[in-house]
């Protein structure tokens, strides 16, 4: 229960709770431990929970004539579900499966509205950070219609950096070991272009790879490649 709180009163999203309120919320969540690879929920599945990310990492995504297309990949403190519990008559718009071992804390859709109805800022913030991630999936339906592939994966790899990079003696690892298939289905190509970048950009000194992960060495080489990444993008 301690790690919960804890865990809990880190969240943006219940920053103006007090002690009584924080200690009240844990009460309502539960923990849930999912292996690596794990279904949580299926697109078009019933949406009566909501997700907040404790550890691990999980991939959002669509199926499109067989073929993954990744919206987004979460890790530590995202939330995730929201637009179905938020949206009742609605069922799930995407999947979401875990990539590593993880953990969740879980809110059934009757305690998040009650717990809105009393706290309406906690609904403001979740609900911008869904529009935030809805603004990201406009930005990669825009970069699919008018970027390269090469571009496409350089600022792919860039998000991941900003959203998943550990600094390490030598450059910033994206903390997430990711397929080159993975890799595609997240930047709209497909394998054999992946591979194809990636090695160039080896050469290039921008990244290298340690044990299936990507290590950032030079990130303004890597912006240089995704062409206008920092003009009025995240």
């Amino acid at each position: 229960m301690q790690d919960m709180k804890f865990f809990l009163d880190g969240l943006p999203y219940f920053k103006d709770l007090n002690q009584q309120d924080l200690d009240e919320l844990s009460t309502l969540f539960m923990e849930r431990k999912y292996e690596r690879g794990v279904d949580v929920f299926q697109e078009y599945g019933e949406g009566n929970e909501l997700f907040f990310i404790q550890s691990g990492a999980v991939k959002i995504y669509r199926t499109d004539d067989s073929r993954e297309i990744i919206l987004a990949i979460l890790g530590f403190g995202d939330l995730f579900g929201e637009m179905a519990v938020l949206q009742e008559q609605y069922p799930r718009s995407a999947s979401a499966k875990t990539m590593e071992p993880s953990t969740f804390f879980v809110l059934k859709r009757h305690d998040f509205l009650s717990l809105i109805n009393k706290s309406p800022q906690i609904a403001i913030r979740i609900l911008q950070a869904a529009l935030d991630r809805l603004r990201r999936a406009n930005e990669f339906i825009t970069d699919l219609t008018t970027l390269d592939a090469r571009t496409r994966i350089a600022r792919g790899l860039l998000r991941l950096t900003e959203k998943h990079g550990l600094r390490k003696e030598g450059g910033i690892a994206i903390d997430i070991r990711l397929t080159h298939q993975q890799i595609a289905d997240l930047t709209g190509t497909v394998r054999e272009t992946v591979t194809k970048v990636l090695l160039d950009m080896q050469l290039q000194e921008a990244i290298t790879i340690t044990k299936k992960k990507i290590i950032i060495l030079d990130i303004g080489k890597l912006e240089q490649l995704a062409g206008a990444f920092n003009d009025g993008m995240p």
